[in-house]
């Protein structure tokens, strides 16, 4: 009985769930719940503080997270006995463990879902074979590697489990980790992301079947048979579920229409089957997580199901439970026991054969395959990159006893630098040329000759942009067949590391071979049918394409495409939308950041579309416009172009324009006299400021006398008031067309708290609470005469652009 009770007495006791709190005495920290909520905040705290400091460096955030569970450690804040005992005691780390193993179960699932077995069946030549010898040549030599490993510090391991497990722990990609950098580089949707992409994916399903084979031949019964029993099972758990479960998962897509939600039934039952799945495949033995990643690969990715599930998943996993797997993954890694000359040569050994083999392999293939040299030493970098995947092989190799705390150590500190060096090594060797200035002459409506086709740059980013932006380019389509539009209509479509940035961008690949797929596919984007029933329904030629990227770097994307579509007007829609009482609410912060940068950077004419319903929540067809559109001028080159594309509109015949000139009567000309304090002729007061207005006006002019549809009316203002009283009488428009700098007396004089400076004083004062009107508004900055320079030296940018014409492949810049 005495070895029992030494064994009893040295396992600590079990932890209650929760406390009577301090008042009754009790310490939290002895309880599973509060100490659990503890440790959770306080790795979500040191490893979004660790992503935020190594932001600077580009630096994927699961680097924060192996190093923020590292110096929770032993390695690090651990060696401090106390801490150790009161945050992390012994008797926590099973409900650690399984919380963590839990948000990984998940993880996985979603890693899964980032797969589509389809996409790789299509996968080219060149991404099949470097994805092959990308990871059999480092795994020959990491097998290799576990020879001499086994020499020194691995001696009396288990022989065939530990050179699988160091082959694949050397050979694998994480394909998670390698989206993220690519996000980060912006060059996820350039052709050598895109192969880079395909390559990891056929790189992670052989390596997630290594590693398989690899638990298989880890198990503690000396006798073959049971691996053959492992094997065996498990190839009969795969073939059950590529069978039987697809059809299930399909049954629930197709009751889930697009933009509706998926019913709750459905998500419970896809999360039950999940775990259930993750309940066999531990039972067979070889790890839960393999459950999770094959119903993963098994959800369809074709409508709104999978990416539901994202979003149900997603943040809770990803932002809380999955840091937990890094920092159990810490607990574990003790670098003190890497010490004296050989465990640190062997470190540099490893480091080496590891970077060796993946890159050198995929460089040897890649110019095989005719890639250019300077891509070829890119992707082999980037298929070097380790992350979350290495530290599951790792743990698992860990937890069977193949791997031991000296070489475990070795293995993790090897995962961190490959992973850290990815970033800079990439932007060092991969230098895009910069792109030249695209030069053309009409980068204004003002300038644009009448025989040449007008190209505007049409931005949205929902369904709620669509109506008004598709009747305001019926309206301004012109009636002559020389005056040609195009309308480039880009979807502008944040990326973030999120696992449903990457389904968007594999969504958005599929949509675009071609744009508009005849196919089973037609009806699930509900923006790409619009813009195909406005194309049959008018002569405009609309080329649909998707900007994919960042908040932060999105204006370089619309400038961009601007300037390489030669477009004479960029159209964003304003950051605040109209609420069903008519006021307006800010929709995304963000947005409103991206219209000022397109303002200042932009290589053409701009406008910012405030939309009230223009033409109504549906498009309107050509026979049906009746609209009434005003242009309230005051002078300058803004209010020149905002008239000039009034005239445009003015061709339609559904389209009346009011051309309402406000100019400075006797007394503000007085005043004006005074302030500025220079000689104003009597003269002046009848007259615009500058010859552009005179130019614009006098055209004007020439088209009343041949267009009744329009009018032109001069009203003379003394003040600020007269000035907002005259705006207010003719409010009763369906649009309001207005510079957004306007110049001269009267403008000066306009007095209008600047709410929002991107829409000018006219534009504030249009918008305001205080004025009544149901009309939309556009506002217009005529291009100031500088260019936009696209490309900067170690990025490219992130953009998948699709064209409409059905024998076109997908463009990806």
């Amino acid at each position: 009985m005495a070895p029992n009770a030494s064994v009893a007495s040295s396992c600590p006791s079990p932890m209650h769930a929760t406390s009577n709190g301090v008042f009754q005495g009790d310490n939290p920290l002895d309880y599973a719940l509060p100490l659990a909520i503890l440790q959770i905040l306080l790795v979500v705290a040191l490893t979004r503080t660790l992503a935020f400091l190594l932001r600077p460096l580009r630096q994927p955030r699961v680097i924060a997270e192996i190093v923020g569970g590292i110096l929770l450690g032993p390695s690090a804040f651990g060696r401090n006995k106390a801490y150790l005992d009161a945050v992390f005691p012994d008797k926590s780390l099973t409900v650690l463990d399984t919380l963590a193993n839990l948000g990984l179960l998940f993880f996985l699932f979603l890693v899964g879902l980032e797969l589509d077995l389809k996409a790789l069946r299509r996968t080219g030549k060149k991404a099949f074979s470097i994805a092959i010898v990308g990871i059999s040549l480092p795994f020959i030599i990491g097998i290799g590697t576990s020879f001499a490993l086994r020499a020194t510090i691995s001696k009396g391991v288990q022989g065939p489990a530990f050179l699988v497990f160091i082959g694949v722990a050397l050979s694998i990609t994480a394909f998670p980790v390698l989206a993220c950098i690519l996000v980060e580089l912006k060059l996820l949707t350039t052709d050598l992301g895109r192969m880079a992409m395909s390559a990891a994916a056929v790189n992670d399903i052989v390596a997630w079947i290594l590693l398989a084979l690899a638990i298989a031949l880890s198990g503690d019964d000396s006798s073959p048979l049971v691996s053959l029993w492992v094997f065996l099972c498990s190839s009969a758990f795969v073939l059950c579920c590529a069978f039987g479960v697809p059809p299930i998962f399909k049954w629930m897509a197709q009751r889930c229409p697009e933009g509706e939600p998926v019913k709750e039934l459905y998500v419970c039952a896809t999360l039950a089957a999940v775990l259930a799945a993750g309940f066999v495949t531990d039972t067979i033995g070889i790890h839960a997580l393999f459950g999770a990643f094959v119903i993963g690969v098994l959800v369809p990715k074709e409508g709104p199901f999978a990416g539901a599930m994202v979003e149900k998943v997603e943040d809770l996993v990803s932002g809380l439970f999955l840091p937990l797997y890094f920092v159990s993954s810490g607990l574990k890694t003790n670098i003190t026991t890497i010490s004296g000359a050989q465990s640190w040569g062997l470190l540099v050994l490893v480091i080496i054969t590891a970077c060796f083999g993946k890159i050198v392999g995929t460089v040897v293939v890649s110019l095989f395959c005719k890639v250019p040299l300077q891509e070829s030493l890119a992707l082999g970098f980037l298929m070097n990159t380790k992350g979350l995947v290495e530290l599951i092989v790792l743990n698992i190799g860990k937890d069977r006893k193949v791997l031991n705390d000296q070489t475990f150590a070795i293995m993790v500190l090897m995962a961190v630098f490959t992973t850290f060096i990815t970033t800079p090594l990439v932007i060092a060797v991969y230098k895009p040329a910069k792109r030249k200035n695209n030069y053309y002459k009409d980068r204004c409506i003002g300038k644009k000759e009448t025989n040449t086709e007008l190209r505007i740059l049409a931005c949205f980013y929902s369904i709620r942009n669509i109506p008004t932006m598709i009747n305001l380019i019926e309206a301004s389509r012109g009636t002559e067949k020389k005056e040609r539009l195009c309308v480039y209509a880009m979807h502008l479509m944040e990326l973030t590391e999120r696992p449903s940035s990457i389904l968007m961008v594999h969504k958005a690949r599929k949509n675009g071979l071609p744009f508009w797929n005849k196919g089973s596919q037609s009806n699930s984007d509900q923006i790409v049918v619009a813009f195909e029933a406005f194309q049959q329904l008018s002569r405009v030629s609309i080329r649909p394409m998707t900007a994919i990227s960042a908040m932060s770097d999105m204006h370089e994307d619309i400038c961009a495409s601007a300037e390489r579509k030669r477009t004479a007007m960029i159209i964003l829609p304003f950051h605040k939308h109209q609420r069903w009482d008519g006021a307006l609410e800010t929709t995304r912060a963000e947005f409103r950041v991206i219209n000022k940068k397109v303002l200042e950077q932009a290589p053409c004419s701009v406008g910012i579309l405030v939309d009230r319903g223009f033409g109504g929540t549906t498009h309107i067809s050509a026979s049906h416009v009746s609209s009434n559109v005003k242009v309230l001028f005051f002078g300058g080159h803004d209010d020149c172009e905002a008239l000039a594309f009034g005239m445009r509109m003015a061709k339609h015949p559904g389209i009346s324009l009011n051309v309402i000139h406000l100019l400075p009567g006797p007394a503000m000309m007085e005043e004006a006299k005074e302030t500025v304090g220079v000689d104003i002729q009597e003269d002046d007061s009848n007259i615009s400021f500058g010859p552009q207005d005179e130019n614009a006006l006098a055209e004007l002019k020439q088209k009343i006398l041949i267009d009744s549809s329009i009018k032109y009316e001069v009203r003379q203002v003394e003040n600020s008031s007269e000035t907002i009283a005259a705006i207010k009488e003719f409010s009763g428009c369906n649009l309001f067309l207005v510079g957004r700098n306007p110049q001269g007396v009267v403008a000066n004089g306009l007095s209008v708290k600047s709410e929002c400076p991107e829409l000018g004083p006219v534009g504030n004062l249009l918008t305001s609470a205080d004025f009544s009107t149901t009309a939309s508004v556009l506002v217009v900055q005529r291009h100031r005469g500088h260019t936009f320079s696209s490309e900067s030296e170690g990025s490219v940018s992130s953009k998948v652009e699709v064209m409409p014409d059905p024998g076109e492949d997908l463009e990806i810049k």
